[in-house]
């Protein structure tokens, strides 16, 4: 009976700390790592190749570098290192999933699976502030680049010192500085996800609204609407086309009617309508610059006409590009395959291992 008995006893001993363990594991957590080394100083480079990363920064401030992962939002620096350093910050969430992430300055803020914001000083990485939104949030779904995260998060965007957040039919702006909410308000079915303006209007696919009050705006063009000239999450639009593919500026508080931005071939770049050249992508406009990428794969800065390879050492230049970002000092390039396959999770879909590229403009 003693056999039995000690048997009995190590069992219950063994499953009670197999509980222990999985709990520890699986039990909610959240780790905030704030940073402990200097905030980087801005480079001030020339136009040129910088380095390459496995991972697509949000580059915030011409600072720092900050990724998404699954479960983790982290940052490093400076902008112009070759590779991924290691973390100056970090938020780490189980078993949350990052949404998505922006930037306003040096403010960086993370939208999670739960609902939560998430703001963090990108300088220090100390939490600023955190509001629950209680509006539905999608998984991560930035595959292994988390570019989609950074560059195109869905339903987050910023304007007017406003961070934007769209999910279940509504809309709600919550101040940059302080988490506050700014205003809420129910949208129509099709208003899924749209883009705000330099103006400060937000527009998707049934109407625009004001990003001050949350007020429809109307009379105003019918949509579904184009932007052009946009920042990442497209956020900061300059101009945008409506569903008869005419063309408004959008840097007042009111659209302006612009035939001139009626031609495909047009952009906005310092409030005025000019013509792409031919054979060319634009990427964005940096410092009233147009950025552009060419044909064979280089980069090209306009009026300038500063040029060079989007390559580092024998890199060939066969590439497609994916997402990218365009700052006022850097551009940065999802890289893929030429002739790959299209799903993010097939081998062979990206262009290397460190497959996004960063340049100096």
């Amino acid at each position: 009976m003693s056999r039995v008995l000690l048997r009995s006893l190590v069992a219950l001993v063994l499953i009670a700390a197999a509980g222990l363990i999985a709990w520890r594991v699986l039990a909610p957590a959240e780790v905030l790592s704030p940073a402990a080394s200097g905030y980087p100083a801005p480079a001030g480079l020339g136009p040129r190749v910088t380095g390459r990363t496995n991972q697509a920064p949000l580059i915030v401030d011409e600072r720092i570098r900050v990724y998404a992962g699954k479960r983790q939002v982290r940052a490093d620096g400076p902008v112009d290192a070759k590779s991924v350093n290691t973390a100056r910050w970090s938020l780490r969430r189980w078993p949350e999933q990052v949404s998505g992430v922006v930037a306003a300055g040096s403010t960086v803020v993370s939208r999670w699976s739960d609902g939560e914001l998430i703001a963090v000083d990108g300088r220090t990485g100390e939490r600023v502030w955190r509001v629950g939104t209680s509006l539905p949030a999608p998984a991560f779904a930035g595959h292994r680049t988390g570019a989609s995260a950074v560059w195109a998060p869905p339903g987050l965007h910023v304007a007017d010192g406003a961070v934007l957040v769209a999910g279940g039919g509504r809309l709600a702006a919550y101040e940059v500085a302080s988490g506050v909410r700014r205003w809420v308000a129910d949208v129509p079915a099709g208003c899924r996800d749209g883009f705000t303006t330099v103006g400060g209007q937000y527009f998707c696919a049934t109407g625009g609204y004001s990003m001050s009050t949350g007020a429809a705006l109307t009379p105003y063009p019918v949509g579904p609407f184009q932007p052009v000239a946009c920042a990442v999450a497209p956020s900061g639009c300059a101009g945008l086309r409506d569903k008869d593919g005419r063309g408004y500026l959008a840097g007042g508080e009111a659209l302006r009617r612009s035939p001139e931005l009626d031609e495909a071939g047009t952009t906005v770049v310092g409030g005025e309508v000019v013509s792409v050249p031919a054979g060319v992508q634009v990427l964005g406009v940096s410092r009233d610059r147009l950025v552009v990428l060419t044909a064979g794969r280089h980069l090209r800065v306009l009026p300038t006409g500063a040029e060079f390879p989007l390559a580092v050492g024998t890199e060939k230049l066969t590439w497609k590009p994916g997402l990218w970002q365009v700052t006022d000092d850097y551009v940065a390039i999802e890289r893929l395959t030429g002739d790959g396959p299209a799903d993010p999770e097939a081998p062979g879909h990206y262009f290397t291992v460190d497959t996004v590229i960063i340049a100096a403009v």
